[in-house]
Formats: structure tokens, C-alpha cells, sequence
């Protein structure tokens, strides 16, 4: 089918797709099936069924998406495939090799913006965060785990220096009130730390980062899904990941770059690698940011990078997890 007869519908996402035009440049052409491990309002998915994919397989293991999805998805036909799952099962849910693999990662504006999902401390509601509404909540994290766990979450997940200080204090809060909702934690955090001048991050931005990934294993997810893309990608399909912030490109850095590497590269400090067959090659080699005009059009997107890298014909295999920079809870996990 031309690109030209296929449908177009209707554009009513809820946000704004991050670095979509340059990642359908650096893809492109797009052809063939392809993953959009992290479904959301669907503008990925859309973008890449616009600009050629024959199909796209959504995967999002937040069931409520698909039903925000129920409005357009049908235009689509049997183009568009919707599974409630998680993006480190890909390969399986695929059933087969795919020509390309998109992830978009973190958390999605329309979960932000829900109240009810307790992402976010600009409003109230409970003190949820799960972004598959299964298992235990940010509420149960932080009325039972021991202070030094939670120390180490907000210090690792979040960079938040005052890591030891505002896990002291959550622990001596929840004695007498155990924390349920968004504000009742933001205010417990803010107060640890000094009253941001104009145009800095609420205080308790760090800390919310870091609890929402504990509670959804976002980097044992990232790892697992990387592993499960390259297993998944025929040679020549592209992979496409979008993240934002410095911890999530570190670890997707690191992969892709462990993945293209032919080994070598040894000093008299450390011994030379066994020669390897690259498993992807970057394309390009650097991360594509944001332009002027994405900014203007979505300031979401300031933090954001794109890295893209093309697979071969070589076996997958993993890379260990102690090379890829993941923070020190996940290893010890």
C-alpha cells in the first residue's frame, strides 16, 4: 500500500509527541512492522503508520490508554495492534522479527495530569504512581521501607543530596500519619529543603522521580527491554529511544554503545575486550535533542534526547548489567 492511500485521522493527543519529526527522519524510510513498547496517547504509533509502517504493535501496561485509544484507533484496521503488557516482554508479544522498535521513556503527561494517578505533586490525590495500577503503590513504599532503602532510592533515582535528610524525616512522619496522598509527601520533602528561587523545580520534583521509578522497576525495565528489543529487531531494523533525563540516556548510552562495539580497546590499565561482532551500529552516533522550534512548540521536551541505533545480522546477547551505569538498587535487586 502508498503511503498516500494509507489513513490519516484526525490528530486529539492529549500531548504532544516528543522528537517525532527527527525520529521519523532518522528511521525513515519506515517500513514493515514495527513496536511502540510505550503506547501512551498513541502519537508514535500514529506517526509511524503515517510515514509508511505497514503495522504497529502498541504495547503500554497502563490498560486505561487503550480506551482514550478506542476514539481513532479503528481507522486504522488491523494496522494497528493494541496489547496490554510491558515493553521487556516485546520480542514475545511480537511473535515474530519487527522492522523497528520505538521507546518513549518515563512518565506521560496524561498520567501527570490525572490526579487520581498520584504522579504528581501539583495536585492532590492518592499517593499511587503505578503505571499498571498492579502492586504495591508509592504509598506502600514509603510507610514501609526502611530508611535506609529509602535513602538510597531518592539518592540514586533521584540525585537528591538530601537523600538521608528527607528519608529521616519521612520515617518519623509516618509513625503518627502514614503518608496516602501526593501533598501530604511534597509538603513532608519541601521542608528538608531550602524555598527554590524563581524558576527552579518545586523541591520535591527529585524525590517523586525517584519513588515513581522504585515503584515501577523503570530501570530494570529499561535494561530488560533494550535486551528484548535487539532479540526482536531483524538485520537492518531500527531502534529509537527517547528519554529524558541524564540517568535513562546513561543506561541506553551505554547499551548501545557495548551493543556496536567490536571489543578491543584495551590500556595498560585495563585488559583488552575479546573481539566482538557488533550487534547494532549507531545511527546516528551522537543523541538527537530538541530544535528551536520543538521547544517553542513543546517546552516537555527540553531534557529529552533521541539515540538510534541500526541492528545487524550478529546473534543477540546481553550486556551485563554492571557495565550499563544502572543505579546501585537495581544491581543489588
Amino acid at each position: 500500500m502508498s503511503a498516500d492511500a494509507r489513513v490519516t485521522s484526525p490528530r486529539s493527543d492529549p500531548h504532544i509527541p516528543v522528537l517525532l519529526r527527527p525520529l521519523l527522519a532518522a528511521v525513515a524510510p519506515v517500513t514493515g512492522t514495527w513496536v511502540d513498547g510505550t503506547f501512551g496517547a498513541g502519537g508514535y504509533a500514529r506517526g509511524l503508520l503515517e510515514a509508511g509502517a505497514d503495522q504497529v504493535i502498541g504495547i503500554d501496561r497502563d490498560p486505561t490508554v487503550f480506551e482514550m485509544a478506542r476514539a481513532w484507533a479503528g481507522a486504522y484496521g488491523d494496522r494497528l495492534r493494541l496489547v496490554e503488557g510491558t515493553f521487556s516482554d516485546l520480542d514475545e508479544i511480537a511473535g515474530g522479527p519487527v522492522d523497528g522498535v520505538v521507546l518513549d521513556l518515563g512518565v506521560s503527561s496524561m498520567q501527570l495530569d490525572e490526579a487520581q494517578r498520584g504522579f504528581s505533586f501539583m495536585r492532590d490525590g492518592p499517593l499511587d504512581m503505578r503505571m499498571s495500577r498492579a502492586g504495591p503503590t508509592a504509598a506502600d513504599l514509603v510507610n514501609t521501607m526502611d530508611e535506609e532503602d529509602l535513602a538510597d532510592i531518592l539518592y540514586h533515582y533521584g540525585e537528591e543530596r538530601a537523600a538521608r535528610r528527607i528519608a529521616r524525616a519521612i520515617a518519623r512522619t509516618r509513625t503518627t500519619q502514614p503518608f496516602e496522598t501526593t501533598l501530604q509527601l511534597a509538603e513532608v520533602v519541601a521542608r528538608q529543603l531550602p524555598r527554590p528561587k524563581p524558576g527552579q523545580s518545586h523541591p520535591a520534583t527529585r524525590s517523586f522521580q525517584a519513588i515513581r521509578i522504585a515503584v515501577n522497576d523503570e530501570f530494570g525495565q529499561l535494561a530488560a527491554g533494550l535486551e528484548a528489543a535487539e532479540r526482536a529487531l531483524r538485520p537492518g531494523g531500527r531502534l529509537a529511544v527517547v528519554t529524558f533525563h541524564s540517568l535513562e540516556d546513561r543506561v541506553v548510552k551505554r547499551y548501545l554503545h557495548l551493543a556496536a562495539s567490536e571489543g578491543g580497546g584495551g590500556s595498560r590499565y585495563a585488559p583488552e575486550r575479546a573481539a566482538e561482532v557488533p550487534r547494532f551500529t549507531l545511527t546516528p552516533r551522537r543523541a538527537i535533542g530538541p530544535d528551536e522550534d520543538e521547544l517553542a512548540e513543546n517546552p516537555r521536551a527540553r531534557s529529552s534526547r533521541l539515540r538510534v541505533a541500526t541492528r545487524t545480522d550478529a546473534p543477540a546477547n546481553p550486556v551485563a548489567r554492571e557495565k550499563l551505569g544502572l543505579p546501585a538498587p537495581v544491581l543489588r535487586g
